[in-house]
């Protein structure tokens, strides 16, 4: 939740408060704007009502957000920090309804997984410093404190869940949904802007975004930012309802002895994932696009697609460490790739019978 701010951006939303379409003899506002939370910029733009009913879904909006940011923060005092706290007890304890939900389905979607996706390893983030707002300037740990904390293997199996009561068995466990918390997040607050009558918005979560509906009957046109950090890679365009995330290893980092170690750590190694530079996933849903891009990058291109089928996913695209794109058939006919060439590697069809 905490992860610097990448343009992976709705083209339609660039720098724009109100924008116009027009077309078919008809006119239609996007408003957009933009607030702080979970450490990055979020960008609401809502299109197909007036600008009183958009002012008033931007602040419910935005106060969903600033508490959403209050309670699933894994290290400031909250909800989570609280429920970390009673997990080294190994007693059964009330969970907070504002987080029961998220640990629910982030369980779900470890299993599913194979526990790439692992919220569980908080304890794993602290010592590589990722917990703080800001990495520059942090160092690796050492290797013997890397070793102990994988042998004390944190999953989200070891939380064993009886109605709204909890207990761990085993107490190394440490909640971060960093990898989880923003597509959740995403999810919750689009579904209160469905509840407040609005059919066509983007919440654009510092790269990461759900959309639905589309203005003017158009689809709305997504850029995904190249592995280097820099520029665009491709374009895709989603309509409906659709979530597009992106976890690259240019997100959060630091250098130290010029070499440079990201955010994603392999729950199996303790170490940064080495293989993957960036996955991209669209699935209707953002908790599960959330959670999938990050285990998808963890697996690499030698498993992510075992991974993505495991977890029921549709549209992939992972670019490797050498820069080739690996993707699924059903991906690649959505994709508009840049003018540059690239090695691509296409798999199998990820579901049966209709080239996904």
């Amino acid at each position: 939740m905490n992860r610097t701010p990448s343009p992976l951006t709705p083209i339609l939303l660039l720098a724009l408060i109100v924008l116009t379409l027009t077309g078919c003899g008809q006119q239609e506002q996007i408003i957009t704007s933009r607030f702080l939370a979970f450490g990055t910029m979020i960008d609401l733009s809502i299109s197909g009502v007036s600008s009183k009913q958009a002012a008033a879904a931007t602040a419910a909006i935005e106060k969903d957000f600033a508490q959403m940011h209050k309670s699933w923060h894994a290290w400031d005092p909250g909800p989570l920090g609280r429920v970390n706290r009673l997990i080294t007890t190994g007693a059964k304890f009330s969970v907070p309804p504002s987080v029961l939900e998220m640990i629910r389905r982030s369980s779900e979607l470890a299993v599913s997984s194979d526990h790439l996706f692992n919220p569980a390893i908080g304890q794993l983030i602290d010592a590589w410093g990722f917990h703080s707002d800001d990495p520059a300037g942090h160092r690796p740990p050492k290797p013997e404190v890397i070793t102990q904390l994988l042998q004390q293997n944190p999953r989200m199996s070891n939380l064993v869940l009886d109605g709204i009561t909890m207990y761990s068995t085993n107490p190394n466990v440490k909640l971060d949904f960093g990898a989880f918390g923003k597509g959740f997040g995403i999810d919750l607050a689009i579904n209160h802007l469905r509840q407040m009558g609005i059919e066509n918005a983007i919440i654009n979560a510092g790269g990461d975004l759900r959309a639905i509906g589309s203005p003017q009957d158009r689809p709305w046109r997504i850029a995904i930012r190249h592995p280097s950090g820099k520029g665009t890679l491709a374009s895709v365009e989603v309509a409906g309802d659709e979530s597009v995330f992106t976890s690259g290893d240019y997100e959060r980092n630091f250098t130290w002895k010029g070499q440079t170690y990201h955010h994603i750590i392999d729950p199996r190694s303790g170490y940064p994932a080495t293989d993957t530079s960036s996955v991209t996933v669209i699935h209707p849903d953002a908790a599960t696009a959330d959670a999938a891009a990050t285990a998808l990058f963890v697996a690499g291109p030698n498993n992510w697609y075992n991974i993505a089928r495991n977890m029921g996913l549709r549209y992939v695209l992972l670019v490797d460490k050498d820069r080739a794109i690996h993707m699924n058939p059903a991906m690649q006919k959505r994709l508009k790739l840049d003018k540059k060439q690239y090695t691509i590697n296409l798999s199998p069809a990820l579901a049966n019978g209709n080239n996904e």
